[in-house]
């Protein structure tokens, strides 16, 4: 039973010790989410897919060579004199006509070595531009995808400061009003206060004790969300190094929308789609392609006394398919009408959110130091009516709002510390070619 007791407590322990927060800045997140990140990892494997796609249309211009050996035995009347005359070894004899129609089982072994050479395949050429204006496009996008993750995980980061804010701001009025309890509890026991001020009080300590422990609530939420950002293992608790802070982040260059990532994906996309339809409108014309082979036979395996090539060209037109092109190139057309469309939406979506972004900026700006001015108006409210509550010149419900409402200052002031760095943030990504 010692034994066992034992193990408990040191399972405990180290429960505890797993727990301990882990100290982590925002480079160390950046640089963990752009080396594991889930996102990022997919969005390069689907860049390399479409890199083998484009290497796959190589097929338009490079030959197809195929090497095989096959052997057989016949008595096949039409296979048996045809495999002679292929070993070079017919007689007169064999054109008795016993022997042609009932012929002896031959013994036929072919090597065969073939070529086929595209030579003129129009839609191929164009298919094979189709897959590497894909494959940009898809490097483009999976270059979008690292900033969009760069922007998620300051993003995060911030959450987590905010969250730490809070934890700190509710711990100091949990710490406020169990000494306004203390202070009650000793009126209360004077006669100088009313039991009914003295459960206000204490109904005040168990609202903020409520609140304390959503704040460490949302601690460990946010040190999740920063966990599965950089792919690594949750319920691990984070803690900042950086303090909630605004940041002066330069002001963002006017860029061009056109010249940024995930836009010119956009209309890369819009112009595969019209490789994609000029392709189908080339399958109307006729294809040109080359052949040869070199084949060797003979009646034993792996020999070749006799030998042999073919060398030639073949054009073939499929003047009808029973409509089948007419709507495959209509359907075609229609897919390039529409990503051109979705382009243009595309852009003028990624306008409005970039002016939107700019006029977020300026607001939390301005608020800041609207905040800032408020929060530090209500901490002196708050020492004033403390100060008069202990000399029994203040009400306890004027003390108990002037406790809340500087909580609630607190809080609102690093809430709009986290938008206005949030919106330089992403005005920053809005804006990055």
């Amino acid at each position: 039973m010692r034994h066992i007791f034992i193990f408990i407590a040191f399972g405990l322990m180290q429960a505890a010790i797993a727990q301990e927060p882990v100290n982590i800045s925002l480079e160390e997140v950046l640089e963990k989410v752009r080396e594991s990140n889930a996102s990022i990892q997919i969005s390069d494997q689907e860049a390399k897919m479409a890199k083998y796609d484009y290497r796959f249309s190589n097929s338009v211009f490079l030959p197809q060579i195929s090497v095989s050996h096959t052997g057989m035995a016949t008595t096949n009347p039409l296979m048996a004199f045809g495999s002679k005359l292929n070993q070079g070894i017919l007689t007169q004899a064999d054109f008795n006509p016993d022997l042609l129609n009932d012929p002896d089982q031959v013994e036929n072994f072919a090597t065969v070595v073939s070529v086929q050479q595209p030579l003129v395949n129009m839609d191929g050429f164009y298919q094979r531009k189709a897959a590497k204006t894909t494959m940009e496009a898809k490097e483009l996008q999976a270059m979008r995808t690292r900033d969009y993750l760069d922007f998620e995980a300051q993003k995060a980061y911030g959450q987590l400061q905010l969250a730490y804010r809070a934890v700190e701001v509710m711990q100091k009025a949990y710490d406020a009003a169990t000494a306004n309890l203390n202070m009650a509890q000793n009126s209360f026991d004077q006669g100088l206060l009313q039991k009914a001020d003295l459960l206000e009080v204490k109904v005040r300590v168990t609202e903020v004790s409520d609140q304390l422990k959503t704040s460490e609530s949302n601690v460990k939420n946010a040190s999740d969300y920063v966990a599965f950002l950089m792919n690594e293992q949750v319920n691990v608790p984070f803690e900042p190094t950086q303090e909630l802070l605004p940041e002066n982040i330069r002001e963002a260059t006017e860029a061009s929308l056109e010249n940024r990532a995930d836009v010119k994906a956009m209309d890369l996309v819009s112009e595969a789609y019209r490789a994609n339809m000029k392709a189908d409108n080339m399958t109307f014309l006729p294809k040109l392609n080359a052949f040869a082979s070199y084949e060797m036979y003979d009646d034993q395996i792996f020999q070749a006394d006799s030998k042999g090539y073919i060398v030639g060209a073949s054009l073939s037109w499929d003047v009808f398919k029973g409509s089948q092109r007419f709507a495959k190139a209509g359907k075609s057309k229609t897919s390039y009408e529409k990503a051109k469309q979705e382009y243009e939406q595309y852009v003028a979506k990624s306008s409005m959110e970039l002016q939107r972004t700019k006029r977020m900026v300026e607001d939390a700006k301005s608020r800041l130091q609207t905040s800032k001015l408020a929060m530090e108006q209500s901490e002196e409210s708050l020492r004033i009516r403390t100060n008069r509550f202990k000399e029994g010149l203040e009400k306890t419900t004027d003390l108990l709002m002037a406790e809340a409402t500087y909580a609630e200052k607190q809080l609102a002031y690093y809430q709009i510390i986290f938008e206005y760095n949030q919106a330089q943030s992403l005005l920053t990504f809005l804006t990055k070619e």
